[in-house]
């Protein structure tokens, strides 16, 4: 199937924005049978005000055998605000970690750039076949580190959270987020369904992790101001962190 039919909202947000969505969604094709994910028709393509300014946001959804939903999400706020949101919800049969990567910039640079493989389990720490082709990248050496919220518990020790100082970094940044998707895309391929047990693991993970995302009160204050209240708490719990159901 092909994810680029259709013309999208990249065109018009930060280059590095669109790079990105271009290689996710290129990954995904190579290495995932992708089929179609339904979100309410009205959550697809939205749009509204922010102070003014028009606010839209777009939604890519899919699924495979291995992923529950595999989301991409696109924001722009007239020439404030570019935004891209992109997590992979591991089936819970799957021993998987969670991919997610958000870039948020605004009038040409971008401020915040995060991408973790983070781990669902007890332990939240990732398994061997994740660590050593993880540990095996080269070194990245970025200026300016940036520190995780306070509820970021769930993110690996190889969590990204950075402001790209400088196109290079930018590019560094492009490229180590790619060789996550690779290694992420190659291993769930091979995985194989797991125990009642640990999928009971793995399910308790997932809440955690989605519970500890809907705190991000920046994305709700955004949210909330251009939709209300209401409006914010269904999209961060029905489109964005949706909880797994057993």
């Amino acid at each position: 199937m092909s994810v680029l039919s259709n013309p999208s909202l990249r065109e018009q947000q930060h280059p590095l924005i669109r790079q990105l969505a271009d290689g996710i969604e290129s990954i995904w094709q190579r290495h995932l049978d992708l089929s179609p994910y339904e979100l309410p028709a009205e959550l697809g393509y939205v749009e509204g005000r922010l102070e003014g300014e028009k606010l839209v946001i777009e939604n890519r959804c899919y699924q495979t055998p291995q992923f529950r939903k595999i989301h991409l999400e696109l924001a722009k706020v007239g020439n404030m605000l570019d935004i891209l949101h992109c997590v992979m919800f591991p089936r819970p049969e799957y021993a998987l970690p969670m991919f997610g990567c958000d870039l948020v910039g605004g009038r040409g640079q971008i401020s915040a750039a995060i991408a973790d493989l983070s781990p669902l389990n007890g332990d939240r720490i990732l398994s061997d076949n994740y660590r050593t082709p993880l540990q095996a990248l080269p070194k990245c050496e970025f200026s300016q580190q940036r520190e995780l919220p306070e509820w970021g518990d769930i993110f690996s020790e190889f969590c990204l959270f950075i402001r790209p100082g400088s196109p290079e970094e930018e590019t560094q940044f492009l490229a180590r987020v790619e060789q996550f998707m690779q290694i992420h895309c190659t291993e769930a391929a091979k995985a194989i369904p797991v125990s009642d047990q640990q999928k009971a693991e793995i399910l308790a993970a997932q809440h955690y992790y989605c519970t500890k995302q809907q705190q991000n009160n920046k994305t709700r204050r955004v949210l909330e101001k251009a939709f209300g209240t209401d409006w914010a708490e269904n999209y961060m719990t029905s489109v964005l962190f949706d909880l797994p159901t057993p």
